[in-house]
């Protein structure tokens, strides 16, 4: 429960810094994200709340994953269509994906040197990073 109130603050003070309120939605659609494991996309996302029988609108749900992603709450993932597909950066700490461009298979990995990197790129600009997504393109093992 710690991680998902510390992952709340980030987002109510990024929300407060934008001069925005933590609505009833944006606390539900904030909810439903930490309930999910997997990669998601927003139309899955809503989806759920129109499963529920919640009045949730499709625009709310796609105007809030910009606000969790840059409060560091979700990050963008890989999927099988041209959507973005987000994640819960709390479910496995932050990582990047290998995408086959075959088969659709998605690997994800960590790589210490490519974080390394891209602070010292953001340092010599004198770039404020808000989040980055990784994706490398390519051909599996299988499939080659």
């Amino acid at each position: 429960m710690a991680i998902k109130s510390r992952e709340e603050e980030k987002f109510k003070a990024l929300l407060k810094t934008r001069r925005l309120k933590y609505t009833v939605d944006r606390k539900a659609i904030y909810r439903e994200v930490m309930r999910l494991s997997g990669h998601f996309n927003a139309d899955s996302l809503y989806e759920r709340f129109k499963n529920q029988g919640s009045r949730i609108g499709r625009d709310t749900v796609y105007r809030t994953l910009p606000l969790l992603l840059e409060s560091g709450v979700i990050q963008k993932s890989a999927g099988l269509s041209k959507r973005e597909f987000f994640e819960r950066t709390s479910a496995k700490g932050h990582h990047d994906h290998l995408v086959c461009v075959r088969c659709g298979k998605i690997i994800e990995f960590k790589c210490p040197e490519i974080e390394t990197f891209q602070a010292k790129v953001f340092s010599e600009y004198l770039f404020q990073p808000i989040c980055h997504d990784h994706r490398l393109f390519g051909i599996c093992r299988s499939c080659r």
